[in-house]
């Protein structure tokens, strides 16, 4: 798997692409976000990890052009904490929000989950599609469409969608989404789950389906009438 990184921080682009490296990627760093977008037109990477203060184009504002065009999934890492900041990355079309400073051991976890969530195991394999309401999904081409036209989604959400219609017929909590969704085997803040699915329930709203939350659990689907 191909990495591009962007961070103004020499120090920081060395440390995860070592880090990376070491665990099998193949890494490309760059100094701006617009030097990374200019490689990724040329020649796409599989994921994208992008700092958001650097000289130019700022990170988010990178990370929402390359979304326009590309689902690969994207990782947005930040000195800014605020609750404002994670949700504007998530809403720009991140898959997932790392506050620096951060051990680089974690962000190599995350990064090896979001690749688990791109790939299928023979469970989802052995379906061919999944459907709940208006909204299809074809497992093998990773394909989810409304009414048999194109629905965009990111990868990340292509396997939340998954895991729901899968579980149509219960409440899910958070904790669940986090393990098997997200594969977290360890305590993580759970608003990564709640960011990805506020993006998603903006997207539903032109569907009859919907992500309805069951207060102090977690979510369940439910149709419109």
């Amino acid at each position: 798997m191909k990495i591009y990184i962007a961070d103004d921080d020499k120090d920081v682009r060395n440390i995860i692409s070592t880090f990376l490296r070491n665990s099998g990627y193949e890494v490309t760093s760059f100094e701006t976000g617009d030097a990374l977008k200019e490689a990724f037109e040329k020649t796409p990477s599989d994921m994208v990890i992008l700092d958001v203060m650097m000289p130019g184009t700022d990170g988010v504002t990178i990370c929402s052009a390359i979304r326009k065009k590309n689902n690969v999934p994207i990782i947005i890492v930040s000195a800014k904490d605020s609750e404002l900041d994670r949700i504007n990355g998530i809403s720009m079309g991140a898959d997932d929000y790392l506050v620096k400073p951060f051990a680089p051991m974690e962000l190599v976890v995350r990064v090896q989950a979001i690749f688990r969530r791109m790939s299928f195991n023979d469970q989802l394999i052995e379906k061919n599609t999944l459907s709940y309401g208006n909204l299809e999904i074809d497992i093998a081409y990773r394909k989810c469409t409304l009414n048999g036209e194109n629905f965009d989604v990111t990868p990340t959400e292509f396997k939340l969608l998954v895991y729901m219609f899968e579980n149509s017929n219960r409440s899910i909590s958070r904790e669940e989404l986090l393990r098997e969704v997200w594969e977290f085997d360890f305590n993580v803040d759970t608003k990564a789950c709640d960011d990805v699915l506020k993006r998603l329930r903006k997207k539903l709203i032109q569907t009859n389906v919907r992500i309805t939350s069951v207060w102090g659990f977690g979510f369940k689907l439910e149709l419109e009438e």
